[in-house]
């Protein structure tokens, strides 16, 4: 065969076509005498001889389309029969003995197509095993109506049908209006004369480049219905060529190896033959038309049909030309990029990159999921485009490609392309938006105005912007998009049922998003260690330009969005799976990848502004450490790099939740009391339109569910990890850890069942334990670790509003007891662990503090309760200093909160009768109104706070001494004073200044039971009534009297607070301190005249151990210093360090104090007599 179609296969499969027509003549006993043994001429001349072979033949069949247009039946606008030179010197024999035999008609057996095979791709011809009349073109003189051979032909022209979708021939039943109908160069395919075999496997590249060769324009190509992928061009008519051809071919094999071959029938191997070079020539010409894409006027955009064709796989993943019934690497797209690379790398390449180009610039003008994108170029949404680039790193030499690409990487620090400056376009409200929607939107972007602001290439908005994995990674579901705002419109008239219905469908969205983003991600870490090292730097440059993301307004215009920050911790979180759900893999986390420069790429750096704290103050000596060497290095990087992204993403998302909740809560109370509607509040709605938003990833089952599995495989890691190795990691991932339980308890307890959290159950208790209190010396992670053991971990928790699981708090392993009670560290260490915490919470913030001693008081309770603890409880007392400084904390905090708390009150109660009347309240100016509110929200604020640690510290000291030995600490020279003034003051505040009587609206609201609280104060003032060193130190407090005491008894008895014998003791102790008070009265004239050099210098009273400061040489009582340095450890006379330790007792004027004193009392005694 010669002439213009051959050539064509000739020239672009570099040979190629030749070589099979050789191949497979050989293979059917024919002989190939083509004789075209043309001399080599160069790619310049060959290029301009094909190109003006395209003109005569587009001119022909142009000026020809007309006269044969009447004849066509298929659909096609018809072509010119084109001559050729074909050399038949060596024609096969007429199969009937004659040259040119008349074949009759007969009947014949349709191929039956294959299962795979569906509607849109394959042409079905009538039902298999209809007989059918074969057309008489042309027939063999004197074949039989039982001919094999035409039974042969029509098989084989059946098979074209459905695989090339195209006919052939002259007659009207050779046509097909679901076919391109072709006008072939000689009728040897299928005159049965020249061909009687029919199609041969030489003329697969004629038919190939015959379809190939149409114009886009060209009539022929408008079939009914529309031929499949036609909106994909010339690639994606290969590409179903190819699956198709592979589908038949996958049937015939399955067939001949079901039944025996007839002898002599070779049918089978020619129908095999063809169905092979069909798939190998559609392989090379779509590489020749992607390599040269003006090759064909069909594929002048080749690589942009090969886009098209890649994005396909997110609506019919079975149609994609990345999949195949043959098997995982015979795929039309891999053997498109094997031919492609084996011909020529550096083409390879670059068609490579032009069709991701085609890709990332229609992702870029995708601005969220929600988007449905540009119609120009690629298309689609951004899952159509996220689709494309997973299926184009199927390939693995795709894959290298595509991550050794320029723009997969933002230029390295220190660069000049690194300091260029970007300005991005400024952002457009939607069409269409309501005021409420524009409103929302207007305030949503006044939140991100950064990031319509200038930016650099190497940066959080040049990474999600300039580089692949960027545009991908930056698509969610933003709060301020049009779309989310509609949907979550008028949110205070919605029902909660609604908004999950609308929140899930935005969610199930996102998380298909998000699964191509980990496929993506995978193919590209698993395709080698080139395109691996790429991704890691990739997530390294992203957690490197964005450490400032986790601030609570952060720069847009220097880090990255929260949709690109929140799918990178979910890719994270991906890659960590094998190891999260495998605890021997996660053995091989190495934690001697943050003590490595060269591995974190700077992550982790201990020095400089992007500083990470470790978990242990000194450690100076991590260079003594074992270098670093690891069985696997991917999986260290994956685990660290996985906690950082979680630390910029869940973490301060779970505190912009909780603003925004606590923002909702507190509109929503002050438009209650102001009798406001809360349907119609405009700033109420946006509010409520945020939260919404806002949960659609905060409140994510599979995300939440995910962060939470992670960190419980963190904690095993650490607690299998030496005191030497622990104290050199990171601290933001306990802190983390910590913080997403807490969250979670608030607002979406739920989640929690279903998920083990044993280790960290055990690594709270272990960091809480003495033994790691000086290694964990942040005050407020330890007390973060107090808040995750009460809301997590505390059974039956009756003062949280949160819903956590009784699955959660009880360990499976022990029969599903409590953690609290069924493990043994925590039965050995936690009880006194919870008193030193309740110490050093006093070093946390002013307001955090209160709800720390709150959550520590009722886990003290608890423990108290189970009989497991009362060991560790005796064990309490042996520490003296540790005893002291937790019941110090105690004293201080009623002291300072219950006197506060008793003062506001009052001023609540007013402000709540003025808001009630109407004509009060409408009689303020709006100034008046709002200066009011602001402080009675304070108010009632403090109150909050305040009074639920009065009501735990109260009944904690009721519980507590129930116990002799525990009672004796409280009645130590040190503690006494302090307990018995403390306790007169509150009984002072309830009994003395009317405290019962005081009314507020709502109490509970507030934790005020005055009644309860007087309750539990008299039960600690019982269990001291027989301490006569209680009894006298009672009576030296300013806040006793008589009068107090003998009310308080009263009012105990008339509402029945104590029966029994507290009521007795408590009785009792009124009358032993007023006899002592009696007793005293006689030495206060005796300490009138003492000399001054007697008095404490700070508080003025005789002082009954004096000791000496060498810090500043003062002499003070003993008492008095102690109490000053539980509080300040510095010497109150010149602020110098000072411990309790480092005073020295003044024993000389000690003496001179008592022969003094001795005289004194001599001589009143005289007096007296």
């Amino acid at each position: 065969m010669s002439g213009f179609l051959p050539d064509i296969a000739s020239w672009a499969l570099g040979g190629g076509a030749g070589q099979g027509e050789s191949a497979a003549n050989n293979e059917n006993g024919e002989q190939n005498n083509d004789g075209n043994n043309e001399t080599a001429i160069s790619e310049e001349e060959m290029r301009a001889k094909r190109m003006a072979r395209l003109a005569a033949l587009e001119k022909k069949q142009s000026s020809d389309a007309t006269a044969e247009g009447s004849n066509n039946e298929g659909g096609d606008s018809g072509g010119d029969a084109r001559s050729s030179s074909m050399d038949e010197d060596n024609k096969p024999p007429s199969p009937t003995g004659g040259d040119d035999a008349q074949a009759q008609p007969m009947e014949v057996d349709e191929i039956k197509p294959a299962a795979a095979s569906s509607p849109k791709d394959v042409t079905m011809e009538p039902a298999p095993k209809k007989k059918i009349k074969a057309p008489p073109s042309k027939p063999a003189p004197g074949a039989s109506a039982a001919d094999p051979l035409a039974k042969l032909r029509r098989k084989k022209t059946l098979l074209l049908r459905r695989v090339l979708l195209v006919t052939f021939g002259d007659a009207a039943s050779d046509r097909a209006h679901s076919c391109v109908h072709l006008a072939l160069d000689d009728d040897e395919i299928y005159d049965s004369a020249k061909s009687p075999r029919g199609v041969q496997i030489r003329h697969i590249a004629e038919l190939l480049a015959a379809r190939l060769s149409l114009s886009p324009s060209s009539r022929s190509l408008e079939t009914v219905p529309p031929q499949p992928n036609k909106a994909a061009g010339l690639i994606g008519y290969l590409g179903g060529c190819h699956k198709r051809a592979g589908e038949e071919l996958k049937q015939l094999r399955a067939q001949a190896s079901q039944k025996s071959k007839k002898k002599n029938d070779d049918s089978v191997d020619q129908f095999c033959g063809i169905l092979e070079e069909i798939r190998s020539q559609v392989v090379s010409y779509a590489a020749s038309s992607l390599m040269v894409p003006d090759l064909f006027e069909l594929g002048n955009d080749a690589p942009l049909q090969l886009a098209k064709c890649l994005s396909t796989t997110s609506t019919d993943p079975t149609s994609s030309i990345t999949f195949d019934v043959l098997g995982k690497n015979s795929s039309f797209y891999h053997c498109v990029c094997e031919e492609l690379h084996s011909q020529d790398a550096e083409s390879f390449t670059t068609v490579v990159g032009d069709v991701v180009k085609h890709m990332t610039d229609s992702l870029s003008k995708v601005a969220s999921l929600l988007d449905e994108g540009s119609s120009e170029g690629v298309g689609g949404n951004g899952l159509f485009l996220a689709s494309a680039l997973r299926e184009l790193c199927t390939n693995k030499k795709a894959t290298i490609s595509l991550a050794k690409m320029p723009s997969f990487l933002v230029p390295p620090a220190n660069t000049p392309q690194a300091a260029v400056r970007v300005q991005p376009p400024l952002p457009q409200v939607p069409a269409g938006a309501s005021q409420q929607q524009m409103a929302l939107i207007r305030m949503m972007q006044s939140m991100r105005d950064q990031a319509s602001a200038p930016y650099l290439r190497r940066s959080g908005p040049g990474l999600e912007k300039d580089t692949v994995l960027g545009l991908v990674l930056r698509l969610g579901v933003p709060a301020e998009h049009g779309s989310v705002a509609s949907s979550f419109s008028n949110p205070a008239t919605r029902t909660r049922k609604d908004v999950s219905q609308i929140t899930e469908g935005f969610r199930r969205q996102l998380e298909l998003y998000q699964i191509k983003c980990n496929e993506l991600v995978k193919a590209m870490v698993v395709a080698g260690a080139e395109s691996r090292n790429r991704v890691i730097q990739w997530f390294t440059d992203a957690l490197l330009l964005n450490v400032n993301a986790d601030g609570t307004r952060p720069d847009r215009s220097k880090v990255s969005s929260e949709e690109l920050l929140v799918n990178i911790s979910v890719v994270m979180l991906k890659l960590c799976e094998p190891f999260i759900n495998d605890p021997k893999k996660a053995l091989l986390v190495d934690p001697g990848f943050v003590s490595s420069p060269e591995s974190h790429g700077g992550v982790y750096v201990t020095t400089g502004d992007n500083a990470l704290p470790r978990l242990g103050q000194n450690i100076s000596n991590a260079e003594s450490l074992p270098p670093y060497h690891p069985k696997n290095s991917f999986i260290p990087l994956c685990f660290f790099f996985c906690s950082r992204s979680l630390s910029l993403t869940v973490v301060p998302g779970g505190g912009r939740y909780e603003n925004i909740a606590r923002n909702v809560y507190h509109a929503h109370r002050t438009i209650r009391q102001q009798n406001g509607d809360l349907r119609s509040d405009p700033r109420f709605n946006r509010l409520l339109q945020i939260q919404y938003a806002k949960e659609i990833v905060m409140m994510s089952p599979t995300y939440i569910t995910d962060v939470f599995r992670y960190y419980n495989m963190a904690a095993g890691i650490f607690l299998a990890m030496e005191k030497e190795r622990l104290k050199t990691m990171p601290e933001h991932i306990v802190d983390d850890l910590c913080s997403v339980l807490v969250y979670a308890s608030s607002f979406c307890s739920k989640l929690l069942g279903g998920v083990d959290f044993g280790n960290l159950f055990r690594l709270t208790v272990q960091l809480l334990s003495k033994n790691y209190a000086q290694l964990v010396r942040n005050y407020n992670l330890r007390a973060k670790l107090g808040d995750v053991l009460h809301d997590i971990f505390l059974p039956g928790n009756s003062d949280s509003h949160s819903e956590v699981p009784d699955s959660v708090t009880c360990d499976p392993l022990a029969g599903g007891q409590p953690y609290l009670t069924s493990d043994k560290m925590s039965k050995e260490t936690l009880a006194p662990s919870l008193l030193l915490l309740y110490g050093e919470v006093e070093n946390t913030g002013f307001y955090e503090k209160n709800d720390h001693r709150t959550k520590i008081a009722a886990l003290l309770k608890f423990l108290w309760d189970s009989p497991e603890h009362k060991p560790a409880f005796k064990r309490i007392t042996e520490d003296t200093k540790s005893f002291i400084t937790f019941a110090n904390g105690i004293i201080n905090e009623m002291n300072d909160k219950f006197a506060n708390v008793m003062e506001t009150l009052p001023a609540i109660r007013t402000v709540q009768l003025q808001m009630a009347n109407p004509q009060e309240w409408g009689a303020l100016s709006e100034e008046e109104r709002e200066t009011i509110t602001s402080r009675h929200e304070n108010n009632e604020r403090e109150v909050q706070r305040s009074l639920p640690l009065c009501n735990s510290v109260m009944k904690m000291l009721g519980f507590l001494n129930t116990d002799k030995d525990i009672r004796d600490m409280f009645l130590l020279p040190d503690m006494c004073p302090r307990l018995a003034n403390m306790l007169l003051h509150v009984l002072t505040k309830l009994v003395g200044s009317r405290g019962l009587g005081l009314k507020v609206e709502n109490p509970e609201s507030y934790n005020f039971r005055p009644k309860e609280m007087l309750q539990d104060l008299c039960v600690v003032f019982s269990s001291f009534a027989a301490a006569d060193e209680f009894q006298i130190e009672c009576a030296k407090s300013g806040y006793y009297t008589p009068d107090l005491m003998n009310k308080s008894v009263k009012t105990c008895r008339k509402l029945g607070l104590l029966v029994g014998e507290s009521m007795e003791l408590f009785a009792l102790l009124a009358t032993k301190v007023e006899d002592a008070s009696k007793l005293m009265t006689g030495d206060d004239d005796l300490y009138q005249n003492a000399p001054d050099e007697f008095l404490d210098p700070l508080m003025q009273e005789f002082m009954s151990d004096p000791v000496k400061l060498p810090t500043s040489g003062n002499i003070v009582d003993r008492k008095t210093i102690t109490q000053h340095l539980l509080n300040d450890d510095t010497d109150p006379f010149n602020r110098k360090k000072l411990s309790i330790d480092d005073v020295v007792p003044a024993e000389e004027l000690k003496a001179k104090m008592k022969l003094w004193l001795d005289d004194a009392k001599a001589k009143r005694a005289i007096k007296d007599s």
